[in-house]
């Protein structure tokens, strides 16, 4: 599995740590990787974080990072807002929306969507649906189905952006996994191969078969949103362990 590999694409949340919780053994892994002379980054989709948060989190967890390591569906979007000099309707949580320029519905030119909790509402939703509607453009942090928490499974923002496609008879532009301009980004950033890259994630959908998509050999992990039924759904290139903690089993 690890054969002609030089860099490590690793998911967070679900596969470093569940809710609030490390995974066992996890930071140990990332360490011997490291001693191997394997590249690491950091990749996820989380907006209810910041990256300093992010950052602060893992290393209190024992893991070895460093800031420019990690690439965030978040940074990704606020770069292309930046490039298009937009002005976004912003449905976000508030640890990221700081980063953001955001505008009131009669100036805004876009809707910015992330995995927004409570934000998410039915009079933000409709705002965002008759900006989309007339021709604004919706941009995604990510199109993340689900995601575990200490409470269990919640749902991230993919739905509600699927919702608004629907409505609006539009198509979001997807900053951050499973978008290959963000898998493409992280690779880069290696100075290797996009095949000589592994991803590791617990989504079968934005972590595996996204990365598969981008030409990036994947791994699927037993742990976080993780189901059985997942396994059904790998394509050639898959492999599935229990956690990150047997990637060198």
């Amino acid at each position: 599995m690890l054969t002609g590999i030089q860099a490590l694409l690793l998911d967070i949340s679900g596969v470093i740590y569940q809710g609030s919780q490390p995974v066992e053994g996890a930071a140990e892994v990332i360490e011997k990787a490291r001693q191997k002379g394997l590249t690491v980054r950091f990749l996820t989709n989380t907006a209810s974080k910041s990256s300093v948060q992010i950052v602060q989190e893992l290393r209190s967890m024992g893991v070895s990072i460093e800031p420019q390591e990690l690439f965030t569906a978040p940074r990704a979007a606020c770069d292309l807002i930046d490039e298009r000099g937009l002005r976004p309707y912003c449905i976000l949580p508030d640890a990221i929306a700081a980063k953001f320029e955001c505008y009131p519905p009669e100036q805004a030119d876009a809707v910015l969507l992330g995995d927004a909790g409570d934000g998410l509402s039915y009079a933000s939703l409709n705002q965002a649906f008759r900006l989309c509607q007339a021709g604004a453009p919706l941009i995604a942090i990510g199109m993340n189905r689900y995601y575990m928490s200490d409470e269990g499974l919640q749902l991230d923002a993919g739905p509600f952006v699927k919702a608004l496609e629907w409505a609006a008879g539009t198509e979001a532009q997807v900053m951050g996994k499973p978008g290959r301009a963000f898998f493409y980004r992280a690779v880069a950033s290696t100075g290797y191969q996009a095949h000589e890259c592994l991803m590791v994630g617990d989504d079968i959908d934005a972590d595996v078969l996204g990365a598969l998509d981008a030409g990036i050999p994947a791994v699927l992990v037993r742990s976080g949103k993780y189901r059985p039924e997942d396994e059904q759904k790998l394509t050639s290139g898959g492999r599935v362990i229990d956690s990150l903690a047997n990637l060198f089993d």
